[in-house]
């Protein structure tokens, strides 16, 4: 018996919002993999603070990859585990050797646009099926991206503000 028999979810509603979570799922694995590179790329003044910043970043997305999984099999899915299927269906792109402070920063936040837009989608979706768990798990994510959000956009106006 399929397990969103038990927790009374449609499954109607489980095959809908399983291929959303699996796109979420693909931008996130890029993401991460992209701030990997951030870390261990980033060069200039803000070295020591920024690569602390994307080790946690990185640990954190990490940490989203693994629920989404999750979730995804909660609801009857199969997580996709290779990059090759990720890179056919994530709006985030691989970024390569980057290591400027201000491109980097720019394209996390880009990154984050682009998460935070899939995740309110798939909200959407998940609460037209009452999948309260999944609305719940993306409006704490949401939560927590959009402070980080500020900080970063807080922080490139710092930057743009000393260059001038």
């Amino acid at each position: 018996m399929a397990i969103v028999n038990y927790t009374g979810i449609k499954e109607e509603g489980a095959a809908a919002i399983v291929p959303e979570l699996g796109k979420l799922l693909a931008d996130l694995q890029i993401f991460y993999a992209n701030m990997r590179g951030f870390h261990w790329n980033i060069k200039g003044k803000a070295f020591f603070a920024l690569h602390a910043k994307f080790e946690d970043q990185y640990d954190y997305l990490a940490e989203k990859v693994d629920e989404v999984a999750e979730r995804i099999l909660m609801l009857g899915g199969t997580p996709e585990n290779k990059f090759s299927e990720y890179l056919k269906i994530s709006s985030i792109k691989e970024v390569s050797g980057v290591c400027c402070e201000i491109e980097i920063v720019n394209s996390i936040l880009d990154s984050y646009k682009t998460i935070i837009a899939k995740e309110r989608s798939v909200a959407c979706l998940a609460d037209e099926y009452c999948d309260e768990a999944t609305v719940s798990l993306l409006s704490d994510y949401i939560k927590e991206q959009e402070k980080t959000v500020w900080m970063f956009a807080s922080y490139l106006a710092t930057q743009c503000k000393d260059s001038k």
